[in-house]
């Protein structure tokens, strides 16, 4: 088969998938479209003849807030969905597929949750920021329909995308983002502002929003990590039982770190100081045996992500000697060790799924990659 004629073999064969990413569009859109009127027409009943705050209690961006959280969840089940009962699952660029790594019911209502909280939590700061951008100002019934059905929509058809072309990128960005949106909403809303000198975990224990949006925060995000557990390590090559046996211990303690990054949320400090400080200092545990035995549970790990673990776990050790010294306060070593253990989780996950197609590719040979669609369009 000369060059061209395989050229003109791949742009044929790449034409159903094309037509398929067009359908998922406009399915989106069609989604996003419902989720408008719907919106609209439900702001209107509730607040027919109301002129409304931009933010704040029964405002229009509690509204949205509340309704771009439930639109969120559904849309991105409604996505699953299509991917699994429609023509779209067998073309569309949904790497959780694989086997051994699907989303299971339970992990499609943790990644909802996790759109549903996201959209909520930024819903509410952007309402509260264009407050003060309009100090003073009010929305009269009409155009807060019309705003609030341009939100719906936008969420809808974002979280429905989502939901679709759920990659290892994208569901490490939806980690990232959850950590951030939730961390941030906790410290903007909580009533102490010196929560900051005693510990981290101080936002989840006063009587306010900022408490609930913690310690949920932290349990979703203990899902999602079990989520990656599985996706991350399902596609790993395991040639001997040594490395099958190292793929499962890398598994099973990401899967620890994410339950006991739920427990942290679970067991507020102020009620179970004990159990709290056991799962915090178990995660940290979990993390730096994962980090320093990866190379032997791994082998095929990048070289230069094994020694960025170890640059992490240093960086943590020397956290936790300023510290002891009286030079750091606790806040600072949690919020660092925070940030440096999760941000090795999506790397790693990045890395995982980085490494997959390569060694499938080299698996079926150059013939065969270069005759395969998918393989040559990517």
């Amino acid at each position: 088969m000369t060059e061209t004629s395989r050229t003109t073999d791949v742009a044929l064969d790449s034409t159903p998938e094309l037509e398929s990413q067009e359908s998922l569009e406009s399915l989106a859109l069609i989604v996003g479209a419902i989720a408008f009127v719907v919106g609209a027409v439900i702001e209107m009943l509730v607040h027919w003849g109301q002129s409304l705050e931009i933010a704040g209690r029964g405002s229009l961006g509690d509204f949205v807030a509340i309704g771009g959280a439930i639109t969120g969840a559904l849309a991105f089940v409604i996505g699953r969905l299509s991917v699994r009962r429609g023509r779209a699952a067998r073309v569309a660029h949904d790497d959780l597929a694989a086997p051994g790594a699907q989303l299971h019911w339970f992990d499609v209502a943790a990644l909802a949750l996790a759109h549903g909280l996201i959209a909520l939590i930024g819903w509410v700061g952007a309402a509260s920021v264009l407050e003060r951008s309009f100090e003073g100002a009010v929305v009269y019934p009409l155009p807060a329909a019309v705003l609030a059905g341009v939100a719906l929509a936008l969420t809808a058809y974002v979280c429905f995308l989502s939901a679709v072309r759920m990659t290892p990128l994208l569901l490490s960005l939806v980690l990232a983002m959850f950590l951030v949106v939730g961390a941030l909403a906790s410290m903007l809303s909580s009533t102490d502002p010196l929560w900051w000198q005693k510990n981290l975990s101080a936002l989840g224990i006063t009587n306010d929003v900022s408490s609930l949006a913690f310690n949920l925060t932290l349990i979703v995000a203990g899902l999602i990590v079990t989520i990656i557990a599985r996706y991350a390590t399902a596609g790993l090559p395991t040639t001997t039982r040594q490395e099958a046996r190292g793929r499962t211990v890398v598994r099973y303690g990401l899967v620890l770190i994410g339950i006991f990054l739920a427990c942290v949320g679970i067991f507020p400090v102020s009620d179970f100081f004990l159990l709290h400080n056991i799962v915090a200092t178990g995660m940290a545990v979990a993390f730096a045996v994962l980090v320093i035995g990866l190379p032997w549970f791994i082998p095929s790990m990048p070289r230069v992500f094994v020694i960025l673990g170890y640059v992490y776990v240093g960086v943590i050790v020397v956290l936790a000697v300023f510290f002891a010294t009286g030079y750091y306060n606790l806040t600072a070593v949690e919020l660092v060790a925070a940030v440096l253990i999760f941000s090795w989780i999506i790397v790693f996950l990045r890395n995982a799924g980085a490494t997959r197609p390569r060694r499938v590719g080299m698996a079926r040979g150059p013939d065969a990659a270069a005759s395969d669609p998918l393989v040559a369009v990517r």
